[in-house]
């Protein structure tokens, strides 16, 4: 007797479920007629089964709340049958519907990762055909400075024995040039003819 009275109490004292048109759901663990009025009394319009959402309208009397189902069908439900939670129905087509989405993100990454990883072998085998092009510039230079430094090399020594050939030619020149003075200082110059003689 006092949990009916207690019950419409704390139904009628309740802002949440004076409210109109609040969402509310079906208790997992009933199923409830929906009848015309507040009451057994009253016709029985369907049932409802547990766990779908229905809209509150805000209205109860006799421990019944006034109610519009899935099916726009608007009548009375015993209120302890209306939670304000989510339904286990609604929390596990909620999960449900996350666990696809997951896999569906998953899958994408997958993707995504195949895609990033053919990416990451094209650029690893540009990296090395750039390796390879930088060794080979490497060594081609290694091998131009060789062959540059072997031409310096000739080319001064060609500039040394052509120093060496100049010093040699003048030093010859001169060895020619003292000889002949020397001997145009021996040889025996040529006497005058006496005047007086040309006058006898």
């Amino acid at each position: 007797m006092l949990r009916p009275l207690f019950l419409a109490g704390a139904l009628l004292l309740s802002p949440a479920l004076m409210a109109e048109g609040q969402s509310r759901v079906i208790s997992d663990d009933i199923y409830v007629y929906l009848h015309n009025g507040p009451g057994t009394s009253f016709r029985i319009l369907g049932s409802v089964s547990a766990g779908t959402p229905v809209t509150f309208t805000g209205e109860t009397s006799n421990d019944y709340a006034k109610i519009v189902d899935h099916r726009g069908r608007e009548g009375w439900v015993r209120a302890d049958a209306l939670s304000s939670d989510k339904s286990l129905r609604q929390k596990l087509e909620e999960a449900e519907q996350a666990l696809s989405d997951s896999k569906a993100e998953l899958a994408s990454v997958r993707e995504e990762f195949k895609d990033s990883a053919g990416t990451i072998g094209n650029l690893r085998e540009q990296l090395a055909r750039a390796d390879e092009l930088v060794r080979a510039a490497t060594a081609d230079k290694a091998s131009a400075e060789e062959a540059r430094d072997k031409a310096q090399a000739e080319a001064e020594s060609l500039r040394d024995n052509e120093r060496i050939r100049h010093w040699q030619e003048g030093g010859i020149i001169a060895a020619i040039g003292l000889f002949l003075g020397v001997i145009l200082v021996y040889l025996p110059r040529p006497q005058r003819k006496r005047a007086g003689r040309w006058m006898n």
